[in-house]
């Protein structure tokens, strides 16, 4: 495992490029609505990004043919945007990054699309709260795991599963770098926590099973029972203090 520590040049890089990253989900926020499509939201947010003098990060990166990701109801992740139209009811996860100056920003929310069912709001505000109970522990000298199990403990008291196939992982000049960052415990430690250190912290939680399966596209996830999901990420950097969220904005 090679953790990058970051210097200050480097951290200011991440956090342009992590207030990029942010605004491009506030801009999503208000654009979600009956009727819109996904690839109508993808170049919303493609065209916000370049307007910023950065390039959309998922663009490209392994093959990845959008901006952002756009997982409707059961799909966790990596949802490909396309014609299809959102309805009313429907719940998306916006996943999208930026790139500037040599570095990367990575976060998700999920949205809901007019008015939803009280259960598909609920696991949208356990999911974003999860997050915020993992980095409770996101200081230097704890441990990666602590982050991990706070996740898990607080989803899974609430009634819900945590996605064991696809997990967090450091940023920087590369959108996937060590660590991993799992949202559950995974029976060690892990990596001790650094200051300078930069992690994407993305739980994501289904209203049932913790199983998924892939679409035919070789992109898409979905919950294997066909329940409900939700993602919550921000760009996270360790501090001597309290952490800093560069894509909160």
């Amino acid at each position: 495992m090679s953790i990058t520590i970051k210097k200050d040049v480097h951290i200011a890089a991440m956090r342009l490029a992590g207030r990029i990253t942010g605004e491009v989900l506030n801009l999503m926020a208000k654009e979600i609505r009956p009727g819109i499509s996904t690839a109508e939201l993808d170049n919303i947010a493609e065209e916000y990004i370049r307007s910023k003098g950065a390039v959309p990060s998922f663009k490209g990166l392994y093959g990845y043919p959008a901006s952002i990701c756009a997982s409707v109801n059961n799909e966790i992740i990596h949802g490909i945007p396309d014609g299809r139209r959102l309805k009313e009811g429907d719940i998306i996860s916006i996943d999208t990054g930026a790139y500037i100056n040599g570095f990367h920003g990575d976060a998700a929310r999920t949205f809901a699309v007019g008015e939803i069912s009280p259960e598909r709001q609920r696991l949208i505000d356990v999911t974003r709260e999860s997050f915020f109970r993992g980095i409770e522990y996101a200081k230097e000298g704890n441990h990666l795991s602590e982050i991990s199990a706070a996740i898990q403990d607080y989803a899974e008291s609430s009634g819900f599963s945590v996605v064991r196939d696809y997990v967090g992982h450091g940023i920087g000049r590369e959108m996937h770098e060590d660590p991993e960052v799992p949202n559950y415990r995974r029976g060690r430690l892990g990596p001790r926590l650094i200051k300078g250190m930069t992690i994407a912290v993305e739980p994501m939680l289904t209203a049932g099973s913790f199983r998924v399966r892939t679409l035919k596209n070789d992109w898409t996830v979905v919950t294997r029972d066909g329940s409900d999901s939700a993602h919550y990420e921000n760009t996270v950097l360790i501090t001597d203090g309290e952490p800093e969220l560069f894509t909160l904005v």
